[in-house]
């Protein structure tokens, strides 16, 4: 045990440097180095030479990448005392992800003169007239096309929604 302190406790200080600059956090780092030095002693009889200063470094290195990735994938803390609601309430990606494919899969089923309506008044924002000058068509030509989009994206949505329903398993009564 006295070898471990005379060979490790002169690092202190640099392992603190290099935490600190790891974690940008001296919270964390202290926790960190503490870490660092609690799997020293647990696996000090697998140092392979005499100097630990590399092995010491490189432990202290790994745990620093594991925690850095491991609050990536978590995201960052937040005490439960000091949170608002508004945080709390996030909506899952998942649906919103398949309901873009179900849209950008509908419009490719639309016809071009509607889908080019449907597109520039919607996604660009641009008004009738707007639409009527950039595809040279009068402005009642827009409105219907555009209703007339707007009824079949419906209409192939409620499709693919009635579609995704009905492909599950079908229960059979048994007797």
């Amino acid at each position: 045990m006295s070898d471990i302190l005379q060979l490790v406790e002169p690092l202190i200080p640099a392992l603190r440097r290099y935490a600190r600059g790891l974690m940008k956090d001296t919270v964390a780092a202290d926790d960190l180095v503490q870490d660092c030095l609690e799997r020293v002693v647990s696996h000090w009889h697998r140092r392979r030479n005499d100097d630990p200063r590399t092995w010491v470094f490189a432990i202290l290195h790994n745990l620093a990448i594991n925690r850095l990735r491991q609050k990536t994938r978590r995201g960052e803390h937040l005490p439960f005392d000091t949170v608002d609601e508004a945080s709390f309430a996030v909506r899952a990606t998942q649906e919103d992800a398949l309901l873009r494919k179900d849209i950008l899969h509908a419009l490719d089923q639309l016809p071009e003169d509607q889908r080019s309506v449907l597109l520039l008044v919607s996604v660009e924002d641009l008004s009738y007239a707007e639409v009527a000058e950039v595809l040279a068509i009068p402005i009642g030509t827009v409105m219907s096309r555009l209703s007339r989009a707007r009824e079949r994206l419906r209409l192939i949505l409620e499709g693919a929604a009635g579609a995704a329903q009905t492909s599950g398993a079908h229960l059979r009564r048994v007797k």
